[in-house]
C-alpha cells in the first residue's frame, strides 16, 4: 500500500524526521519539494510517454515516488541517505510490488544495474547541485539513454544544459546533453516551494532522445575527448587548448592546424563559439587525419 502523507506540510515533515530520530543532511542538499503543484507538474512531465520502466535518483521520503507509483510503472529508487532508506522501505512503500529501492551512493550503484538491465525507459530525481551535473553525465558517457530524462536542478546546471553557442554557459555539458537530447527548460520553481527553501532557484529539465545521435558512432569518443580538450580553459583559444590538450600530444601540432583550416575554423576561435555541427565537423576531420597517420606508420 502506498504511504498516504501529507508532503506539502513541513511540520508533518519535521515531525517525522524527529520521530525518526534522523536530521536532514546538509552533505546531501536535501531540501524538500512540498509544492503539491510542482509535484503533480513533475510526476506528469515523467509520465508523458508509454514506459514502464523508470528510474527515481534522490527519492528523500517519496513525495514524487508516491505519485509515480499511482501509474502503471515498475520504480527503481536510488537513495544515499540512511535515514530516508529507512523511511521508505518501512513506513512509506513496504510490500509495494512495483517499487524497487537501491541504497547508497546513486554514482557508484546504478552502472551495476544498468550493465545487469540495460537502460531504462525513463529516469527522473530531484538532484542536488554537488552531483547533477555528473549525475547526468556519468549516463550520458557510459550512453545510457533513455527516451526521457526529467531532473530538477538549480537553475544554473539546468539552463547549462539548455544552453546554446555563444551563451558563456555553452560547455561540454550542455554538449553532451544536446548531441543525443532535445534539451526543454519546463518550468521554474521557486525558493518558498522547498523545505527548508534554497537560496537559489531550480528548474524541471526535460530531456527527450534524438531518433539519431547528431555524432556518428563511429567518431564519438574522438568528439568527447575533442571537446574536453577545446573546453579546458574557456578564455583561451581552440588553437592553444588543442595544443596542450590530450588530442594535441597525439597528433601533433601540423595535423590539428591543418584540421582547423580544413573544417573551417579560426585558430582565434573561442569554443564556447562553435556550434555542434562545427565540433562534429572538426571530429570527422581529426578522424580523417588521424586514420591517415596510423596508415602510413
Amino acid at each position: 500500500m502506498i504511504w498516504d502523507f501529507p508532503y506539502d506540510s513541513p511540520q508533518a515533515i519535521t515531525q517525522l524526521l524527529t520521530e525518526s530520530g534522523f536530521a536532514m543532511s546538509k552533505k546531501f542538499g536535501q531540501n524538500f519539494l512540498i509544492s503539491p503543484t510542482a509535484r503533480k507538474r513533475i510526476a506528469d512531465t515523467v509520465m508523458l510517454g508509454s514506459g514502464r520502466d523508470v528510474w527515481e535518483i534522490g527519492p528523500g521520503i517519496g513525495s514524487l515516488t508516491a505519485l509515480l507509483l499511482t501509474h502503471d510503472v515498475q520504480l527503481t529508487a536510488f537513495e544515499i541517505d540512511r535515514g530516508f532508506v529507512s523511511i521508505l522501505r518501512e513506513q512509506a512503500f513496504p510490500e509495494v510490488p512495483n517499487f524497487r529501492l537501491i541504497a547508497g551512493d546513486v554514482l557508484k550503484t546504478w552502472y551495476p544495474l544498468f550493465e545487469a538491465e540495460g537502460t531504462p525507459d525513463t529516469i527522473c530525481g530531484n538532484l542536488p547541485y554537488n552531483i547533477g551535473s555528473i549525475c547526468i553525465a556519468r549516463f550520458l558517457e557510459a550512453k545510457c539513454h533513455p527516451q526521457r530524462m526529467v531532473f530538477t536542478l538549480q537553475r544554473e546546471v539546468g539552463e547549462r544544459l539548455a544552453a546554446g553557442p555563444g551563451s558563456k554557459l555553452w560547455a561540454t555539458l550542455s554538449i553532451l546533453a544536446q548531441i543525443d537530447y532535445d534539451v526543454h527548460i519546463e518550468f521554474t520553481i521557486r525558493p518558498g516551494s522547498f523545505y527548508p527553501p534554497p537560496q537559489v532557484d531550480s528548474v524541471v529539465v526535460r530531456m527527450e532522445k534524438r531518433a539519431a545521435s547528431l555524432v556518428n558512432p563511429d567518431v564519438r569518443d574522438l568528439f568527447l575527448l575533442l571537446i574536453r580538450d577545446l573546453f579546458a580553459q574557456r578564455r583561451k583559444t581552440v588553437r592553444n587548448n588543442l595544443l596542450r590538450g590530450t588530442l594535441g600530444g597525439r597528433l601533433g601540432k601540423d595535423v590539428l592546424l591543418a584540421s582547423l583550416a580544413s573544417a573551417g575554423i579560426a585558430e582565434s576561435e573561442r569554443a564556447e563559439r562553435l556550434s555542434i555541427p562545427q565540433l562534429v565537423q572538426l571530429a570527422e576531420t581529426l578522424d580523417t587525419a588521424q586514420s591517415f597517420q596510423a596508415s602510413i606508420h
